[in-house]
């Protein structure tokens, strides 16, 4: 019985060094270092632990992003803070015009997951995985046709560096697409989302993993986010147009879309 290849990687966008959560250049090195040891830390509970704790909605906000992708043409796709490769899969076996995808996390434990899991899936000749920061890549510039993020801007020390950096490596007219965790506008739903947030969460997240401070963060992470007009704002500032920001679930997350601009057109 043969085994499929692992992923290749490629050795030209490998800017991080060897050590297991390294410092990245444009970030608060301190936060990406706790970032990264925290989801090394998690990794082996990692997807268990979001489907519990979404009650299973995290296929459903993955699969109406995969969804989004256009299909109309072959694509080149850059998923940053892949992960366990939750949403690599989910846009690769929903699109198969997308012939070639990167997947790109700062942790060495999730990536080894998701090399894994993308193996058992099959998608080993159209999948590339790299080991870096989102916020500091050292990808070519407008390379992708598409950048997707799903529950990962929220964790990058800055935001909107992470929002220019994918502006620099989409290619002219490609698209992002991000999934972010959100606060409800109704204030019952609001204050119902915020109590399971704050107490049940991290009551799970310690019973599944052992890690009492890891879903804890989540919470956290969560209520200090921008909200949705502003993160949409931020993104305008980073240089994209076309912003659209849709809401599932009750308003606990948000699937945010943007373009950047053609050639020969002008930004608003």
């Amino acid at each position: 019985m043969t085994h499929p290849e692992p992923a290749p990687e490629y050795p030209a966008y490998n800017r991080v060094s060897k050590k297991k959560c390294p410092n990245q250049k444009l970030v608060n090195s301190s936060s990406a270092d706790a970032v990264c040891r925290m989801f090394d830390s998690i990794a082996p509970y990692y997807v268990l632990l979001n489907h519990v704790l979404s009650f299973g909605w995290d296929f459903l906000w993955r699969r109406k992003l995969a969804n989004a992708v256009n299909k109309e043409k072959q694509l080149k796709v850059l998923d940053l803070a892949t992960g366990t490769g939750d949403l690599l899969i989910s846009l690769l076996r929903r699109n198969p015009n997308i012939t070639e995808a990167v997947g790109l996390d700062i942790s060495e434990n999730m990536l080894a997951l998701c090399r894994e899991r993308i193996a058992k899936h099959k998608l080993t000749d159209r999948v590339s995985l790299v080991r870096s920061d989102a916020a500091d890549s050292g990808l070519s510039e407008e390379s992708f046709d598409v950048v997707t993020m799903g529950f990962g801007i929220r964790n990058t020390p800055d935001a909107f560096k992470t929002l220019c950096e994918i502006h620099r490596i989409l290619k002219q007219g490609g698209r992002v697409l991000i999934l972010e965790f959100s606060l409800p506008s109704n204030r019952i739903i609001r204050k119902c989302y915020l109590l399971y947030l704050r107490n049940f969460v991290p009551l799970l997240g310690r019973l599944l993993s052992g890690d009492k401070n890891a879903y804890r963060y989540l919470n956290t992470s969560v209520e200090k986010f921008y909200s949705v007009d502003d993160f949409s704002s931020l993104m305008r500032k980073a240089g994209f147009e076309d912003i659209s920001a849709a809401a599932l679930t009750f308003g606990v997350v948000c699937i945010y879309k943007a373009s950047k601009a053609s050639a020969g057109s002008s930004e608003s």
